[in-house]
């Protein structure tokens, strides 16, 4: 149940290298510093326009085709693939890798987290040592909280027992195809399955199964048909 393959598919992701076998989704999180200390290279294929502050820019790498605009700050070290937009006035505090055609918004901040490809951290969200699968996104104004208020170590829920995750700070993991709407908040060790769909305003947290929609109400399964149209209107990827 918390199988990385249960949440997202690495098939096409070029640092699948992350996870290690028999270990939890949210097992990339405690190898990746040590990762991306290990990288033997890092390359901008990319012109950087002016306006693009690069800290650290010997352990950056940016992909052929990524649109940067003016006022981004990246601090390394820090992957990002091909094909991504970052907007304006995002913050990338480093240890971050990003798979290819991402997209980054306006006045976003990431830190210590995973995207895969095609996930998208659109305008004004906070995304902290935290996992978004393939297709994910987060719509304006999401946050990922990564720390307890009681600065404990965070635990996870399933089916109502807790689950040391060996991590103080952790935020979420976010499943393939999965559409988080405006303003959400998303609580510490919040593990969200495979293609649900979030109404805004929702704090979420425990184990969301995959295919759910989840609102104030509560959390309800998708019926089929629904989620065909959705995952098709959201072009997603929830494969694998």
């Amino acid at each position: 149940m918390l199988s990385t393959e249960t949440f997202i598919s690495l098939k096409q992701f070029a640092h699948k290298a992350l996870w290690q076998e028999e270990t939890p989704v949210w097992g990339a999180l405690l190898s990746l510093k040590k990762y991306l200390k290990e990288q033997s290279s890092y390359q901008i294929e990319i012109e950087i326009p002016s306006g693009v502050f690069l800290s650290h820019p010997e352990s950056i790498s940016i992909g052929s085709g990524t649109i940067i605009e003016p006022g981004v700050f990246i601090q390394g070290p820090c992957i990002i693939g091909k094909n991504c937009v970052i907007r304006h006035g995002a913050y990338i505090r480093g240890d971050v890798v990003c798979g290819d055609r991402c997209h980054i918004g306006h006045c976003t901040e990431l830190k210590h987290s995973i995207l895969l490809d095609e996930a998208c951290a659109t305008h004004f969200v906070y995304v902290g040592d935290s996992i978004l699968g393939n297709g994910v996104n987060l719509g304006a104004g999401v946050k990922c909280a990564n720390l307890r208020l009681d600065r404990q170590g965070v635990r996870v829920v399933v089916d109502g027992k807790r689950i040391d995750t060996g991590l103080k700070k952790f935020g979420c993991v976010v499943g393939d195809g999965s559409q988080i709407g405006c303003n959400c908040v998303l609580n510490p060790g919040a593990l969200v399955g495979k293609g649900c769909f979030s109404y805004p305003l929702v704090n979420i947290k425990g184990h969301i199964p995959a295919q759910s929609v989840i609102s104030s109400q509560g959390i309800e399964s998708v019926k089929p048909h629904i989620l065909e149209q959705l995952l098709w209107q959201s072009k997603a990827i929830v494969s694998g």
